[in-house]
């Protein structure tokens, strides 16, 4: 027993890895072909995807959202995931990182499943809200995208799920930089705000987990 997370060193994390992951070779092919780019530490790790994809099972989703694609890992796991008649919304502004994802879905055959839209989160949010009239029909939401908008797709994705549904963000604990006073960017603000702004939300059940950057899960009462 322990009062708190435990710390996982490198080699504590290997055995983890080693001991529990069930990882598809597609999707460690696109994991080691993101690593390869500059940005590769916007990925989620292969761990996180496998919780997230059993948190999809767990609530049976049928009806996706995700806020933030780049090389398309999270949204893959997602897919593969759903069953067949499983429908992701997936927001991006970046032709060339998700024409990597596009690429991967293809192979994977889960495409099908997968509406990219490529425009600001915010207007295609806005857009399912307003003119598709889309509020209450999504299970899950995943978000992991600029930080300066966190509450904004926070508050929209929670509207567009249904009672009971689960949204997922991702990097709030921001390699530690959140519980450092002294750190005060623009992102750690913002990501800091909107701890805080869930914190204080009884619209939702909240555990905020120790896994990857920081994962925070908020389940839309009823």
């Amino acid at each position: 027993m322990s009062r708190r997370s435990i710390a996982l060193n490198e080699s504590l994390h290997d055995y983890l890895l080693s001991v529990s992951l069930r990882e598809p070779d597609l999707l460690r092919e696109l994991r080691e072909e993101t690593a390869r780019v500059p940005q590769a530490r916007m990925q989620v790790g292969p761990e996180q995807g496998q919780f997230m994809a059993l948190l999809l099972r767990l609530l049976g989703a049928r009806a996706c959202l995700e806020v933030g694609v780049f090389t398309g890992y999270s949204t893959l796991v997602t897919a593969l995931a759903l069953p067949e008649d499983g429908r992701i919304v997936a927001c991006d502004v970046s032709e060339a990182w998700t024409a990597i994802a596009r690429r991967y879905w293809h192979r994977a055959g889960v495409d099908r499943k997968i509406e990219l839209r490529l425009a600001p989160a915010m207007q295609t949010l806005d857009r399912l809200l307003l003119e598709e009239a889309r509020a209450g029909s999504f299970d899950f939401a995943f978000i992991d995208a600029d930080k300066e908008n966190l509450v904004g797709y926070y508050e929209r994705a929670l509207e567009l799920l249904r009672p009971g549904g689960l949204v997922a963000i991702d990097n709030t604990l921001w390699d530690g930089r959140v519980a450092d006073p002294e750190v005060a960017d623009a992102d750690t603000v913002a990501i800091r705000h909107l701890n805080e702004h869930l914190h204080q939300d009884d619209r939702v059940d909240l555990s905020l987990v120790p896994i990857g950057d920081g994962l925070t899960l908020a389940r839309k009462r009823p």
